[in-house]
């Protein structure tokens, strides 16, 4: 639990809605992160930190190398200011970006594009008019098919190693591009909490048939060119991704906030490094305290484990009827009976980076000292 008592006392100049980022909550994450990977470089999925001071605090870091970024234009805007090792983690149509790119050598040296068909490589040929020579990596569908059930996110049509050995002869013979490496993301592993024996079984039966399939596919393209990136995992399954010999990084980014997405996962638990403050701005009934704002839904199916969920007073609870809303949060409790006009309640959000588009700064603190660490949204960046 986040030590909110001494967040609160920090912070008390603030006003509030603000977020918080516990730096040596966040280091230790980062170390168990590390322990986790065992030896696997770790690639740091921008989407989920979204502030390049702490990106640029993760990748000084033994054990993180690279980051895996979400969009073209902020893959350039961050090889631009110094990081030399880009993934991006899905296909992009972004004209004007693609273009930039493609005349920009040096930026083409650090980005490696993604693809998962005959198509996306047609739009990047047309698109890219330059001259710099591109690389891309190809995304492979990790998902687990069984009893006529698609267990995964839809990603990628790619899924033989016939099929990626198929597209990866048509990159290798295109002089415009090089074929740098492959990747599998196991959402059905990585962000699925560790609920109930189905879960679990989900989990474990997906995995040995992804290591079989993911070494039989990196056979054949190994068979057309060699390959750089073999990318598996998500923070959620690190351990599994990693103890794959054919797999030369993991990604992760999630587990460096803690968010409450990892709360009920049975193999680790991170710190909670990441909070934010609502203000109490009405007392509408007993057991009832109303916050501003605070409705920071996260991404993904529309249920309560998307909702962000109250930290300190301990005991408060959203209300069923009403949620977190964009204008006003409710909280019920016997705790509430003791809020007053202007007292602070801490929530944690849902996943992670997300929440950071709320915000220009989050208050980075560490031992008795604050700092304001510009965010994405801070530094004027919004990549959809």
């Amino acid at each position: 639990m986040g030590d909110f008592d001494r967040y609160a006392r920090l912070t008390a100049r603030l006003d509030a809605p603000y977020a918080v980022i516990d730096l040596a909550a966040f280091g230790r994450n980062a170390d168990d992160l590390v322990r986790r990977a065992a030896g696997t470089p770790i690639r740091i999925a921008s989407k989920s930190v979204r502030c390049r001071p702490l990106i640029a605090a993760a990748l000084e870091r033994p054990g993180f190398h690279g980051v895996m970024s979400y969009a073209l234009p902020e893959a350039l805007w961050l090889a631009r200011n110094g990081v030399d090792d880009i993934l991006l983690g899905y296909p992009t149509t972004h004209r004007t970006a693609l273009r930039e790119l493609s005349e920009d050598p040096e930026s083409a040296a650090r980005i490696t594009l993604m693809i998962d068909s005959p198509e996306h490589l047609g739009y990047l040929r047309a698109t890219a008019t330059g001259t710099a020579r591109l690389q891309v990596c190809l995304d492979v569908d990790a998902s687990l098919r069984i009893f006529g059930q698609h267990l995964g996110v839809r990603r990628s049509p790619l899924r033989t190693p016939a099929e990626v050995a198929t597209l990866a002869r048509t990159v290798a013979a295109d002089d415009r591009f090089e074929l740098t490496g492959v990747m599998f993301y196991e959402a059905q592993i990585a962000g699925l909490p560790d609920t109930s024996p189905a879960v679990r079984w989900v989990k474990r039966r997906s995995a040995a048939e992804l290591a079989d399939r993911r070494g039989a596919v990196v056979d054949a393209v190994k068979q057309v060119a060699p390959l750089r990136i073999v990318n598996s995992g998500g923070t959620g399954s690190l351990e599994i991704s990693s103890a794959d010999p054919v797999v030369t990084e993991v990604t992760a980014g999630s587990g460096l906030y803690g968010p409450t997405l990892f709360d009920k996962y049975d193999v680790f638990q991170p710190e909670h490094a990441m909070a934010y403050a609502l203000d109490v701005v009405r007392r509408p009934a007993p057991r009832i305290a109303t916050l501003f704002g605070g409705g920071y839904v996260a991404s993904g199916p529309a249920k309560k484990s998307r909702l962000p969920s109250p930290a300190a007073p301990a005991g408060l609870k959203l209300l069923g009827t009403e949620g977190a809303g964009e204008v006003q949060t409710p909280v019920q409790g016997a705790e509430a009976d003791r809020l007053r006009i202007g007292d602070r309640v801490w929530m944690r959000y849902a996943k992670a980076g997300e929440m950071l588009e709320r915000f220009d700064v989050v208050h980075a603190v560490e031992g008795e000292d604050v700092q304001e660490l510009k965010t994405y949204r801070g530094e004027g960046k919004n990549f959809g």
